[in-house]
């Protein structure tokens, strides 16, 4: 296993152009040890900028469990990202504010650490610019994080917990964001039946091996590398959100080669992520086999991989069945709290 981790306790001092706080007084808020696969790809450069400390981690979470982000106290980041969901949920469209339904399909957060873009449409590059996004938007929590800052800055827990972070009780929006991340790198899955396959501590049963050798020639094309997902944005003719805010990957790009395409998933935890689709068209994994071997919904920036075979994934209910077995081995009971 690559293992992050800190071999001393880093000591801290802060002013107004050195290292110096409170005289006397020290950060002693070491990196957090990840248990890392050796196989899984390199960490991402915002991640390097901002690995997970101890306390950082325990003020992320605390914020991201905290329903004062939303406008009227009613939800927090844990109420669309359940931990028993791999931090998704069981809705088709996210449930925000008032019960006002998003555009979206809520997305898990897993090995976020690796990730070069972030949600559906890749609006964002760094993590750390993500937390905004729900926080603002009308349908989510409608809020701001100016109105988010003044609710909990005089919160004694919040305020013990910045000055072991950042050397002062200070809380700014910078902070917010920080810690956050901090906490949702922490989130790395790689304890999955696949994983123990893969490192020899366990074997596939015949099905799930069948699976997995249907899964390399027909899926793993987007689905590749240990994070099963290739991180492209791709058009693959699944039913139209017709929502006339939506456009996928053309709302961020402005281009109509871009439009209804959406960041490939990852497959890990798949099982526990229903239902499936940007704004969850599919109750199960079977209806989404099932589509795609029925036949997609044609279109000019169809994705090649249809577009040049028929507009469709030909799949025998066998292999449907199998690819079912080895999906089901990429979840990692341990990460949703079993």
């Amino acid at each position: 296993m690559r293992k992050i981790c800190l071999i001393f306790s880093s000591v801290l001092l802060f002013s107004s152009c050195s290292d110096t706080i409170d005289e006397g007084y020290m950060i002693d808020n070491p990196e957090i040890e990840l248990a890392i696969p050796s196989y899984f790809p390199e960490l991402n450069s915002s991640f390097n900028l901002n690995k997970p400390t101890k306390f950082g981690v325990e003020l992320g979470e605390k914020f991201f469990n905290d329903k004062c982000f939303s406008i009227n106290n009613s939800i927090s980041c844990s109420s669309c990202h359940q931990q028993k969901n791999a931090f998704a949920d069981n809705e088709k469209q996210a449930i925000g504010v008032y019960n006002r339904i998003g555009l979206r399909n809520t997305p898990p957060i897993q090995n976020l650490a690796f990730l070069k873009f972030y949600n559906w449409d890749g609006s964002k590059l760094r993590l750390e610019n993500q937390p905004l996004v729900p926080i603002i938007t009308h349908e989510e929590m409608n809020s701001s994080i100016v109105e988010v800052i003044a609710k909990i800055e005089n919160d004694s827990e919040y305020k013990s917990l910045l000055k072991k972070v950042f050397g002062d009780e200070k809380l700014t929006a910078e902070r917010i964001y920080k810690s956050i991340a901090q906490y949702e790198y922490s989130l790395i899955s790689a304890n999955s039946k696949y994983d123990k396959v893969k490192t020899g501590q366990a074997s596939f049963t015949a099905n799930e091996q069948a699976g997995f050798q249907i899964f390399q020639k027909k899926c793993s094309s987007c689905h590749n590398g240990e994070l099963f997902t290739d991180e492209s944005f791709r058009n693959i003719g699944f039913p139209i959100n017709l929502d006339s805010n939506e456009a996928g990957r053309a709302r961020v790009t402005g281009e109509m080669k871009d439009y209804m395409s959406f960041r490939v998933p990852s497959l890990r935890n798949v099982e526990y992520t229903a239902p499936y689709g940007s704004f969850g068209q599919f109750p199960n994994l079977k209806s989404v086999l099932d589509y795609l071997d029925n036949g997609v919904i044609n279109s000019d920036n169809l994705d090649p991989i249809f577009k040049n075979n028929g507009n469709r994934i030909p799949l025998t209910e066998q292999e449907k069945n199998r690819l079912l077995d080895f999906m089901k081995t990429l979840s990692d009971p341990t990460f949703i709290g079993k």
